[in-house]
């Protein structure tokens, strides 16, 4: 771990999609890009920089939907999201411990033989020794998504910033698929965030890092090296705070 190499921040929480995960396909892992994952955890890592990751379980099971399309009960349908996290966590696990990064899985719901259990202390003890932590199955609790869990963990941990790391470089002011017009934010604030209707995060969780003061910062994961540029400081994304003003980037949505 480099002692030299100064970042922006020292303890960082990354929320990771499950559909991330799938690569090209419709569902499940794709090994592919979850070393590639893996490989930028390592990257950034080596920086110097205490990583927590949240993953999601939308490449497996999608707790809402499946609940609305087989008329199940929406409780028992985000346990069964809360479980196919866990199984993502574990695969992101194995391959961060491939390329040599020691990695523990914390898991909101106990299950012994695969994780340990979710322990505020025992967390930041792991980060403070250079290890990854990834904390699986959510809160622990049916109707919260696991955008709310990355905020919550964030700050049980004091992290200093909750990265989200999407598909697209950042927040717009629409659709920038259905809308060539449409205008990335440079920073936002989390009232306008909610305000607009913003859907890059839940609303729980942009109130959750609103309240408590915690700043994210929206960012193409696709992109190779964009977690160590952004715990570099670097002009990355959109930044989101409490009480940041809105600026948009002037640049083309296409350049």
């Amino acid at each position: 771990m480099s002692e030299s190499t100064k970042t922006a921040y020292k303890r960082v929480l990354i929320k990771l999609s499950g559909e991330a995960l799938m690569g090209d396909g419709e569902f499940g892992i794709s090994p592919e890009v979850i070393r590639n994952v893996a490989s930028q955890l390592v990257e950034t890592h080596a920086l110097g920089v205490e990583l927590a990751v949240v993953v999601g379980g939308g490449n497996i099971f999608r707790g809402v939907s499946q609940a609305a399309r087989h008329g199940s009960d929406r409780a028992t349908a985000d346990y069964m999201g809360m479980l196919a996290t866990v199984m993502n966590a574990v695969a992101l696990q194995d391959a961060l411990e491939a390329q040599g990064l020691q990695t523990r899985v914390q898991s909101a719901i106990e299950m012994h033989q695969l994780a340990e259990p979710y322990i505020r202390r025992r967390a930041i003890r792991h980060l403070e020794k250079g290890r990854v932590v990834i904390f699986a199955a959510g809160t622990g609790n049916p109707f919260f998504t696991t955008d709310t869990a990355a905020s919550l963990r964030a700050m049980e941990i004091q992290a200093d910033v909750l990265l989200k790391g999407t598909k697209v470089d950042g927040v717009y002011d629409s659709d920038p698929v259905s809308n060539p017009e449409a205008r990335r934010y440079k920073t936002v604030s989390y009232t306008d965030c909610l305000k607009n209707d913003i859907k890059v995060m839940d609303s729980t969780a942009f109130a959750l890092c609103r309240d408590n003061d915690l700043p994210m910062i929206v960012f193409n994961m696709n992109k190779p090296g964009s977690i160590r540029q952004v715990v570099s400081g670097e002009d990355v994304g959109t930044t989101i705070q409490a009480k940041e003003p809105t600026r948009f980037v002037e640049e083309p949505t296409n350049g």
